[in-house]
C-alpha cells in the first residue's frame, strides 16, 4: 500500500504518491470566487487532479535494505535523504 500522503513518507514511512494538496485548494479557491460572483455550482466542470507529488524516504529504505531505482527517484517530487 502506498498511502496518499506525503506527510507519510516525511514522517518516516517508505513512499507516498497522491494529489498535490495545495494546487487542489488553490483550485478550489477559484471554484469558491466564481460562485461568490453569482455562477451555480451546478453549473461549474468537474475537475480532477492533475497535479501529484511522490515522496521518497531514503533514510528508511536504506533501514529496510531496500534500493530505490534511480528511475523512481527522478519521478520523485521530493526525495529525504537525512
Amino acid at each position: 500500500m502506498v498511502p496518499g500522503w506525503s506527510g507519510f513518507a516525511r514522517d518516516g514511512g517508505l513512499l507516498s504518491y497522491g494529489i498535490d494538496s495545495l494546487d487542489l485548494f488553490s483550485r478550489a479557491a477559484t471554484y469558491v470566487d466564481r460562485i461568490l460572483r453569482g455562477e451555480k455550482p451546478g453549473d461549474l466542470p468537474v475537475q480532477l487532479p492533475t497535479k501529484f507529488d511522490m515522496v521518497v524516504n531514503l533514510k528508511t529504505a536504506k533501514a529496510l535494505g531496500l534500493a530505490i531505482p534511480p528511475s523512481i527517484l527522478l519521478r520523485a517530487t521530493e526525495v529525504i535523504d537525512e
